[in-house]
């Protein structure tokens, strides 16, 4: 005797929206790289990904301090500039003074930028989307009246361990993927093992909760955003110190491709929800899916349809997802 099921029957969509509900459009970007992979097998190659981690490492930095303010329910269009002006300078400042005091100055402008912002979003309470787009004009401007319209080198890169930051090795791993991969743990442990980090998380959930229970959301929004002044500094470091040099646009575009390969990652747009190590996976599946196009022989500007295509579509999953309206 066949025997009724009872309770309800799983529906299909339900399992796919779940699936898409908490990984966004991860799981898509997994199954096109695969299948990159498997029309270029180069792209698997051990050199390949070694080149390929390296250059991730730069937006993963940047990517690290900008979930924090993602998190928060905000977010920070400035960091693209931020990181052409803070290049700028170190290399200047590395001409004039030498490296110790290079480092001293990125780390110096990217917290100096950072704080500003957190002032006016956390205290002032603009509208962080103009405050930020207010500053990338400013920073720009500023690179560009500083610099005269000029590039700048580093005149003798072989007589300097200012390299180090962004081409030398350690234990045969190329440093800026040790420095990215370190910073992930720190800042994974501190959104998620900290105090700190859960005030993030409250206040991008509900700002009016976390209030009324008691966290200053003022000093909260302006740290997140000093984090992440401080991170595009250390990539600023990293860039300057491969390229030895700096031009005054080199960070433009920086800012939409650290926000995609962060929600690419899982985390809100929204604000409330979000982790460090899908940060993390969202980075490095970004800059392998930018380095399997390059391998299929499509033009460079196609990267910039894929980044359109992440915001969008993530944002929409994401909506969808909350108001279960996907795949009905």
């Amino acid at each position: 005797m066949i025997r009724p099921v009872s309770g309800p029957i799983p529906k299909t969509g339900a399992g796919i929206r779940n699936l898409f509900g908490r990984f966004g459009v991860l799981p898509v970007f997994v199954i096109v790289l695969g299948v990159i992979a498997a029309i270029t097998p180069a792209l698997l190659d051990s050199d390949n990904i070694a080149q390929v981690l390296r250059q991730s490492s730069i937006v993963g930095v940047m990517a690290l301090g900008a979930t924090f303010v993602l998190i928060a329910g905000r977010i920070d269009l400035s960091i693209g500039s931020l990181l052409s002006l803070a290049s700028f300078v170190t290399v200047d400042v590395h001409e004039h003074f030498g490296p110790v005091a290079a480092v001293a100055a990125a780390l110096a402008i990217g917290g100096g930028v950072g704080l500003v912002n957190g002032l006016i979003v956390g205290y002032l309470g603009l509208n962080p989307l103009i405050a930020t787009l207010a500053m990338m004009s400013l920073l720009q401007g500023v690179t560009l009246v500083y610099s005269g319209g000029a590039d700048v080198y580093v005149a003798h890169p072989e007589a300097t361990w200012f390299a180090f930051f962004g081409r030398g090795y350690l234990l045969g791993v190329p440093v800026p993927v040790l420095i990215f991969f370190l910073l992930t743990v720190l800042t994974g442990l501190l959104l998620h093992m900290t105090a700190f980090g859960r005030k993030i998380f409250a206040i991008g959930g509900n700002e009016t909760a976390a209030a009324f229970s008691g966290i200053n959301t003022h000093r909260t929004v302006a740290l997140a955003y000093l984090l992440g002044g401080l991170t595009t500094s250390v990539s600023a470091l990293i860039i300057s110190s491969r390229v030895m040099g700096a031009q005054t646009n080199i960070g433009t575009g920086y800012e939409f491709e650290v926000i995609s390969a962060a929600i690419l990652g899982g985390t809100s747009f929204l604000g409330g929800a979000g982790t460090i190590i899908g940060t993390l996976a969202g980075v490095v599946l970004l800059s392998f899916m930018q380095n399997g196009l390059l391998l299929l022989g499509l033009p460079y500007y196609i990267q910039w349809l894929i980044t359109w295509g992440v915001i969008i579509s993530a944002v929409w999953v994401e909506l969808a997802a909350k108001r279960k309206r996907i795949f009905q």
